[in-house]
């Protein structure tokens, strides 16, 4: 810059003055001794500029909370859903006997609401991670209650430069599939979780933890019935000692009192010998 003509050098100086953007030193070595320079560099005539890619988040589900419109599953008309962040929806010991677990509590939902597969995938973790730790893996039994099936929306807006001329604001606003929800009623059970009677506290403090992770009001029941079956304690004990209830993996089959005599003598056979 010092060598240059004046006129050239002045010039340049109202070329860097007029369109510049940043302002870099350079250092200069001559044979004398090392100048400092202070040059301005304009970006977009040197095609410095860096476009950074901006990916923005999930928009917050307190915008599809409540049920609004008519249920929208998934279909041929209703293409590229993402698939749904909760995959699993039994946790513990799935297969254990329909005696082994008596006790079953239910976290009910006091809201009617749409629950996202990410608050139930939530849920779940949290409510398995406290049982594990104060009952032990095999003595629970969680069930999810809600599937999301329910497919929101979301109408993208174009947000990089230049794109004023491609949005059409409300033109066409329909949009395109972003996630799923579950659609709860009120008095609607999200998660059941069947254990022992000694673990009655903890399995209440899990479900506790869990009402965190979802919107709205949330109770928890003890359910009087004997774990995840249709009957009460006491009338599951009469019925299972007449030899009315066959055990079926975590549930049970009413055997009714009608049908080949041949099937009650041999249910009559089998309660003698028990």
């Amino acid at each position: 810059m010092e060598n240059l003509p004046i006129a050239k050098r002045s010039s340049l100086e109202d070329f860097f003055n007029n369109n510049s953007t940043a302002i870099y030193t350079l250092s200069i070595n001559t044979q004398n001794s090392v100048n400092s320079v202070n040059i301005k560099i304009i970006s977009s005539y040197f095609c410095c500029r860096l476009l950074k890619a901006t990916n923005m988040g999930r928009r917050p589900a307190r915008c599809y909370r409540y049920c609004k419109n008519k249920p929208y599953p998934k279909s041929r008309f209703c293409r590229g859903v993402p698939d749904p962040k909760i995959r699993i929806f039994d946790l513990g010991k799935k297969k254990a006997a329909v005696d082994d677990f008596p006790l079953c509590v239910h976290l009910v939902s006091d809201e009617y609401e749409q629950l996202s597969s990410e608050a139930l995938e939530a849920g779940r973790i949290c409510c398995n991670k406290y049982l594990v730790k104060n009952c032990g893996k095999d003595q629970f039994h969680i069930r999810m209650r809600l599937h999301p099936f329910h497919v929101i929306r979301i109408n993208k807006m174009l947000s990089c430069a230049g794109a004023d001329r491609l949005q059409t604001g409300m033109r066409g606003a329909f949009g395109k599939p972003q996630g799923t929800v579950a659609r709860v009623h009120i008095g609607q059970p999200i998660m059941s979780v069947r254990s022992s009677d000694r673990f009655k506290a903890q399995v209440i403090e899990a479900l506790r933890r869990a009402k965190f992770k979802f919107p709205g009001r949330q109770k928890i029941y003890v359910s009087k019935k004997f774990g995840f079956t249709k009957y009460e304690r006491d009338q599951y004990e009469t019925l299972k000692s007449e030899g009315r209830l066959a055990p079926d993996g975590c549930n049970v089959q009413y055997r009714p009192a009608h049908g080949p005599l041949a099937n009650w003598k041999k249910v009559q056979v089998d309660l003698s010998s028990a």
